[in-house]
């Protein structure tokens, strides 16, 4: 059975429409709230699953409490019952509201996010969009040789807001974000490619945490995501959602990537995010991330 007929049969008056070749769908037609049933929950999962990034339209109904609700029906929630739980989430938090950089949430820690749910409270007028892109579409866009090169690449993600190659300039946010972290930095050594744990899919992750590839210095490395990094950025590769008040994106956190385009009233936008619990990423080898954390030096701290 086709996912848009089992979806019929489960959500009688749900459509979904495909947003774009590779990955994406709107979801017409639906209620979200933790009141669904197990069977709808399972095949708003499957959608996700197929999809990667799934949209919602008039969820002007939920609030925090309700969104909360209907998220922990996805699965466990990202809690602060650590200090790096709490490091690991304002890290995402600040990415949701200064996001234009291709980014995943949160690839320094130890696992990272599973799913994420974000909901637009208040959206103005002349905001942004928001580009999502397929990993799986992305790593079966390279080139043999390439592909052959990131099936055994590793890379170090890292907290710290300036050391990694993605970043080309600072803004002025960047030391207020840093002391949150108060000297203490998160770094994990990650596989370029991960296998998804539930579809077996082969996902080419990079994202604006990536400090290094092991065994390449800065410079090589950074020519290297460049490249890597426009296998994600191209049109075919990606869909851009339009924003309006009560909109309700989920996207697979393992699965793509995403950058807001620019707006021009930041302040007067307001979101939600929610995320669900992950799992350590698996190497197509075998091997499964390491996560670490150190202090930071002296010199940098008072920078």
């Amino acid at each position: 059975m086709s996912m848009s007929n089992m979806t019929d049969n489960i959500i009688p008056r749900a459509d979904v429409i495909k947003s774009a070749a590779r990955l994406g769908a709107e979801i017409k037609n639906i209620r979200l709230s933790d009141e669904l049933s197990d069977e709808v929950i399972r095949a708003i999962s499957q959608l996700l699953l197929e999809h990667k990034v799934i949209f919602f339209r008039n969820q002007g109904h939920l609030d925090d409490f309700e969104q909360q609700r209907f998220a922990l029906r996805l699965g466990s929630l990202i809690t602060h019952t650590t200090k790096q739980a709490s490091m690991l989430e304002m890290a995402a938090d600040r990415r949701s509201g200064r996001a234009d950089q291709m980014h995943t949430d949160v690839s320094f820690g130890e696992t990272c996010p599973k799913i994420s749910v974000l909901r637009g409270v208040v959206i103005p007028a002349d905001d942004r969009e928001t580009v999502w892109s397929s990993n799986a579409a992305a790593y079966l866009d390279l080139p043999e040789p390439l592909r052959m090169l990131a099936d055994n690449l590793w890379a170090v993600h890292c907290s710290a807001y300036d050391c990694a190659v993605s970043r080309h300039s600072d803004d002025m946010d960047a030391k207020q974000f840093d002391d949150v972290f108060t000297g203490t930095i998160c770094e994990s050594a990650r596989p370029v490619v991960r296998i998804h744990p539930e579809t077996g899919e082969r996902l080419l992750v990079l994202g604006d945490d990536l400090q290094s590839f092991v065994g390449l210095e800065k410079y090589a490395s950074q020519k290297l995501f460049d490249r890597l990094q426009s296998y994600l950025t191209t049109l075919e590769n990606t869909v851009t959602w339009s924003w309006k008040s009560g909109d309700v994106v989920i996207w697979d956190n393992r699965a793509t990537e995403r950058y807001a385009i620019k707006e021009s009233s930041d302040r007067d936008r307001v979101e939600r995010r929610t995320a669900i619990d992950g799992d350590v990423p698996l190497s197509i080898a075998g091997p499964r991330s390491v996560a670490r954390t150190k202090s930071k030096p002296q010199a940098a701290r008072a920078a």
